[in-house]
C-alpha cells in the first residue's frame, strides 16, 4: 500500500463537484464508493478543522524551547526569526503543493516518487518514521516525567501525582505510561480520517493557549509588584563564545514549524481543496502568535534564569500567591496538550510505515487487520522505547534534527530544484538554495551541540 492519501481527487474546485480517482492505492479512504459504504457520508473537512489539525502539528513539545531562545538571541531578533521561518515555512509548503498539484499527486511520497523515483519515496517514508517516531517517544518521557516525576539527572523532581498523592505502585512511571496509552493513544490512534480528530486539536490548541494565558497573567503580576526584571533586547555579545552561541538556538527555530507530512493529508480531506493555502497562513498565522507570546513573557518571567526547556522553571516557587496551584495547572495542561498532539503526529508515522511495509496491498482503510497489526506494533514501539531504552533521548537527538529539516526543507526544496514540470521560476530556485544552506547549516550546529553535550555529561562524572 502506498502512503497515496487520503480521499482521491482531480484538480476539484470544491468538495462539492465528484472527486475522480487519481490513484487507486489512496490509503485512507476509499477510491470507490461501492468499496466501503459507510464512507459516502463523509462530506470533507471544514476550514476550522484544518486549521486546528496543521496547528496541532506544529504546536508540539518544541514551544517550551523557545523562551530560552530569547535569553541568547534578546526579543527583537528572536521574534524577528520566529516570524521569518513562519514565512520560510510558507513558502516551502507552497512549494509542495505546486509541484503536487502539477504531478496529480496527492501525498509527500507521491511527490518525492513523482521527483526522484521509488527510491525518493522511500526516503521520505525513512525520514517520517525516524522524525516522528522519535518525536512521540519524547513525549511519552515528557508526559512520564511530569505526572511521575524523574531521576534521570540523578536528583529526583518530583511528579504531579507523587506531589498530590505520595509515593504509590499505580502513580508510578510505567504503569502511568501504561494506563495513558491504553486510555488515551490507543483510542485515539484508531480514528481513520486525521479529520476525525478536529475536536481533540482544537483542545490541544486550547491548552496551549491556556499554558501562555497562565504565564502572561503571572508575569503581569510580578511587572506591577516589581519581581521582574527589563528583558534584553539584543543578543549580548561579547567574545567569539557568544557569538558562536548564538548558532545554537538555530535548530530550534528552524524545526519550530515542521508540519509538511501531514499537509496533504489535510489537504485531501478538505471541502474545498483551493482553501489549504488559507488553512496553511491560518496555523502559520496562529502558531507564531502562540510562540511569540510564549517567548516574551517567559523570557519576561524567567529572565536570564530561562531553562533551555522553560516547564523546568515551574518546578519552583514563582513567588506570588498559589504557586504551586499554578505550576500545576500549568503542568497539567502541557501534559494533556501533548496526548492530543499524539494522535496527530502517529496519523503520518502509520500512514508511511504502511506504505514501506506493503506498498502493493489495497488500501489501509479496507484491511482492519493490516490497521490494527500497524497501528498496535507502533504503538508498542513507542511504549517499549519511552520505557526500557534510556539513551534514546540522545540518539533522536541526532537523528531527529536530521530527519526534520529534511521534512520541512531540504526535500520540498530539492523537488523543486529538479523541476520535472519545468514550472519553478528563477526565485523558486534561489529560494531553495537558501533553504538547503540553512537546513545543512543547521543540522550542523544542532549535531556539534548535541555532541558537545553529550560528551560533557559522559565526561563529568570522572572529573
Amino acid at each position: 500500500m502506498t502512503i497515496e492519501n487520503v480521499v482521491p481527487k482531480k484538480e476539484r474546485k470544491s468538495r462539492n463537484s465528484s472527486k475522480a480517482v487519481v490513484d487507486e492505492k489512496a490509503p485512507m479512504l476509499p477510491n470507490r464508493q461501492d468499496e466501503v459504504v459507510g464512507f459516502d457520508e463523509f462530506d470533507g473537512a471544514s476550514f476550522s478543522g484544518a486549521v486546528f489539525n496543521l496547528s496541532t502539528t506544529i504546536v508540539g513539545a518544541g514551544i517550551m524551547a523557545l523562551p530560552a531562545t530569547m535569553k541568547v538571541l534578546g526579543l527583537i531578533l528572536g521574534v524577528a526569526l520566529i516570524i521569518f521561518m513562519a514565512f520560510l515555512t510558507d513558502a516551502s509548503i507552497e512549494l509542495l503543493l505546486r509541484f503536487s498539484r502539477a504531478g496529480k499527486t496527492v501525498s509527500y511520497g507521491g511527490l518525492m516518487g513523482d521527483a526522484f523515483g521509488k527510491y525518493g519515496k522511500i526516503l521520505l517514508q525513512v525520514c517520517v518514521l525516524i522524525n516522528n517516531i522519535g518525536v512521540l517517544i519524547v513525549y511519552m518521557i515528557i508526559i512520564g516525567d511530569v505526572l511521575s516525576g524523574t531521576s534521570s539527572s540523578g536528583v529526583h523532581h518530583s511528579g504531579i501525582l507523587e506531589g498530590w498523592f505520595g509515593e504509590h505502585w499505580w502513580n508510578g512511571r510505567f504503569f502511568v505510561l501504561l494506563l495513558t496509552t491504553l486510555l488515551v493513544f490507543a483510542p485515539l490512534a484508531c480514528f481513520k480520517r486525521i479529520d476525525s480528530l478536529r475536536f481533540t486539536s482544537a483542545l490541544s490548541v486550547a491548552l496551549a493557549v491556556v499554558f501562555l494565558v497562565i504565564t502572561i497573567g503571572i508575569s503581569i503580576v510580578k511587572l506591577i509588584s516589581g519581581g521582574v526584571m527589563m528583558p534584553r533586547l539584543l543578543p549580548d555579545v561579547t567574545n567569539l563564545s557568544s557569538a558562536i552561541k548564538l548558532f545554537t538556538v538555530v535548530p530550534v527555530l528552524v524545526t519550530a514549524y515542521i508540519c509538511h507530512y501531514n499537509v496533504h493529508s489535510i489537504d485531501n480531506e478538505l471541502e474545498d481543496s483551493k482553501q489549504i493555502k488559507a488553512v496553511v497562513r491560518t496555523a502559520l498565522g496562529l502558531c507564531s502568535s502562540v510562540y511569540i507570546m510564549t517567548s516574551i513573557f517567559g523570557f519576561l518571567l524567567f529572565g536570564d534564569g530561562t531553562l533551555d526547556d522553560v516547564l523546568a522553571n515551574f518546578d519552583t516557587d514563582l513567588g506570588i500567591p498559589y504557586s504551586s496551584i499554578l505550576n500545576d495547572a500549568v503542568r497539567v495542561s502541557y501534559v494533556a496538550h501533548l496526548m492530543l498532539v499524539f494522535p496527530i503526529v502517529f496519523y503520518p508515522l502509520r500512514l508511511n510505515l504502511d506504505g514501506l511495509l506493503f506498498p502493493s496491498s489495497r488500501p489501509l482503510v479496507l484491511s482492519n487487520t493490516r490497521f490494527a497489526f500497524v497501528t498496535v506494533g507502533l504503538i508498542s514501539v513507542i511504549f517499549l522505547g519511552a520505557n526500557f531504552i534510556p539513551s534514546i533521548w540522545d540518539a533522536f537527538q541526532f537523528t531527529g534534527a536530521t530527519a526534520a529539516v529534511c521534512l520541512g526543507f531540504i526535500f520540498p526544496a530539492a523537488v523543486t530544484l529538479r523541476d520535472r514540470h519545468n514550472i519553478a521560476t528563477k526565485k523558486d530556485k534561489v529560494l531553495c538554495v537558501f533553504m538547503i544552506v540553512l537546513a545543512v547549516f543547521s543540522n550542523l550546529v544542532a549535531i556539534y551541540s548535541d555532541a558537545y553535550s553529550l560528551f560533557k555529561k559522559n565526561a563529568s562524572p570522572r572529573e
